[in-house]
């Protein structure tokens, strides 16, 4: 085994991980379930452009990191929009708009429907809106511009111009607020309630919880199709998965212990040292905020406060919380796009890495591998959750341009998006 990463990180277990007890105890199959991720998936695949992103295999970085495996999921080219919440904000607006149809005709249109534009007649008076780091704002919009409502999104100050553009591409009016990424929440929320608009959320907080819902069951496909490509034999022991507000981890944490139960893998959900709002909750016992500026490079984990839906998954069936330091997500980068242990090179943006990294630097502590069960027949599953979301700050950490990682990349994105 050989260093990959030379960078501090915490590490905190949960003590209170009770994976073996039944998923639906304690009402959390009314939050997230596999009956309700089927309708969404039988709902997003009939979408234009779906096809299940890639399942990688990085055998050289496992051998360096002393395991088995590690297997890459690659949402880098979802629907085009370059992370996984093509699949869950987009779902969200189309659920919401099923419903508002439904109220004034009595028929629950699908989104084929919707997106064939024979209902915009009632849709296009309606307005969405929801704050962002970037990739959730994309996919609002881009479900509102396909589904047949207008958008508004809500960003903070930090949110790069290279995002801010990528959400304006898709007809949506952006909005830039002081602050954090939870000011940006509070404001969209108190502007939704004095205009009537319908806020789109990935997190959720006391009195709404609907739509987020949604969001994370349709996160949950990403599961699903994990699942399908497995090679024959081959089962994750370890799952390290991005944290932010929690939505992505509950919803691969709830899957796996609804359908797998007590023989699901061990799940760690990896944050930000600057963000790290999962990991206080759970050393607090209670969902807790990161009152810090979140000032990290992971822009899609910028989040200070816990989506209470997701905590109500993740406060038993995680099974620790890792904070990491902006370097460590930057080397982990350049490790991707460089193929650096004769892997294929792969484009993975800030956000995409964090579970990948936190997994390489506690498989080189002696001390951490025993207590996380890392060792040389673990196989590890992490989500890559995003491409070059920003081409311009992807080129400033990784020293290259995406295009000259994987050629044809640039391109390739334009094609899922049609």
């Amino acid at each position: 085994m050989s260093k990959v990463l030379s960078q501090n990180f915490q590490l905190l277990l949960n003590p209170k991980q009770v994976r073996s007890e039944p998923y639906a105890l304690k009402g959390r199959d009314g939050i997230l379930n596999i009956e309700a991720l089927r309708r969404a998936r039988s709902e997003i695949v009939s979408w234009p452009g779906y096809r299940p992103t890639k399942l990688r295999s990085l055998k050289g970085l496992a051998a360096t990191a002393g395991i088995s495996s590690i297997l890459y999921k690659d949402e880098g080219a979802r629907f085009g929009l370059g992370s996984f919440k093509a699949l869950g904000g987009a779902y969200a607006v189309a659920s919401y708009l099923q419903g508002a149809v439904e109220a004034r005709t009595g028929v629950r249109p699908s989104t084929a429907d919707l997106a064939a534009g024979k209902l915009r007649d009632l849709t296009s008076s309606i307005t969405v809106t929801c704050a962002t780091d970037g990739n959730h704002g994309r996919s609002v919009a881009w479900g509102a511009q396909n589904f047949g409502c207008r958008c508004i999104i809500y960003v903070h100050a930090a949110v790069s111009q290279g995002r801010r553009d990528a959400i304006a591409a898709y007809g949506a009016d952006v909005t830039i607020v002081a602050g954090t990424y939870d000011d940006a929440v509070r404001q969209a929320a108190e502007d939704a309630a004095a205009n009537g608009w319908q806020v789109v959320s990935d997190t959720s907080y006391e009195g709404y919880t609907e739509v987020p819902r949604y969001v994370m069951q349709g996160y949950g496909i990403i599961m699903d199709e994990i699942v399908d490509q497995l090679p024959k034999g081959v089962f994750p022991t370890h799952v390290f998965v991005q944290g932010g507000v929690g939505g992505l981890a509950a919803s691969i944490c709830s899957y796996l212990w609804e359908r797998f139960a007590d023989k699901s893998p061990m799940l760690f959900v990896a944050e930000p040292e600057k963000a790290r709002c999962l990991l206080l909750s759970a050393k607090a016992g209670r969902p807790t905020s990161d009152e810090g500026p979140l000032d990290t490079i992971m822009a899609g984990l910028a989040c200070g406060e816990v989506s209470l839906l997701a905590w109500n998954i993740l406060d038993e069936g995680a099974d620790g919380f890792i904070a990491i330091e902006d370097e460590a997500a930057a080397e982990t980068m350049r490790v991707l796009a460089e193929g650096r242990f004769g892997d294929e090179p792969i484009v993975a943006g800030e956000s995409a890495v964090a579970g990948l990294a936190a997994m390489l630097l506690l498989a080189e502590e002696p001390e951490t591998r025993p207590p996380v069960k890392l060792d040389s027949n673990s196989v590890v599953l992490v989500i890559g959750t995003e491409g070059a979301t920003d081409p311009t700050v992807y080129s400033e950490i990784v020293g290259r341009p995406a295009e000259t990682v994987v050629p044809g990349w640039a391109s390739a994105q334009a094609l899922e998006a049609v």
